[in-house]
């Protein structure tokens, strides 16, 4: 890991009060160098010269949870997404479009849409997710 990179992980780490351990610095680094959200088992797979299991990576991404530090995305073929919640506020998640023709998932962190607002009574809106669907420029027959 570069020192910037490791500096940054560390830092992060250190934001939500939790110990640097090798596999939470690990995970942290792959979810930071991620541009889209990833599964467990992506994860597992970028880590495959690591010796981390996916109950670790499992139990790092439930402390990550916790912490605030990642969130998780959406759920698409029994598998949850996370990455990092830095692009997110509390309240609402930016946007992620998925292609429908070849799966990839972009986040499109540009994009801010307003909270939605309940126009029936007794619901509250505590969260709000976006996940738009569509073809990507590669899948696109017009481009």
């Amino acid at each position: 890991m570069k020192s910037q990179a490791k500096e940054s992980v560390d830092n992060l780490l250190g934001s939500v009060k939790l110990r640097r351990t090798g596999p939470r610095r690990t995970i942290l680094e792959v979810l930071l160098s991620a541009n889209r959200p990833q599964t467990a088992y992506q994860i597992a797979a970028k880590l495959s010269h690591a010796t981390l299991n996916k109950v670790t990576i499992y139990r790092t991404l439930e402390k990550f949870l916790s912490a605030g530090l990642v969130h998780k995305v959406f759920l698409q073929e029994r598998s949850w997404y996370f990455e990092l919640s830095h692009n997110c506020t509390e309240n609402q998640c930016h946007p992620h479009f998925t292609c429908t023709s070849c799966g990839n998932m972009h986040c499109l962190t540009e994009i801010s849409l307003p909270m939605a607002k309940s126009p029936y009574k007794g619901f509250i809106i505590g969260r709000q997710r976006i996940q738009l669907e569509g073809l990507c420029p590669k899948c696109n027959p017009n481009l």
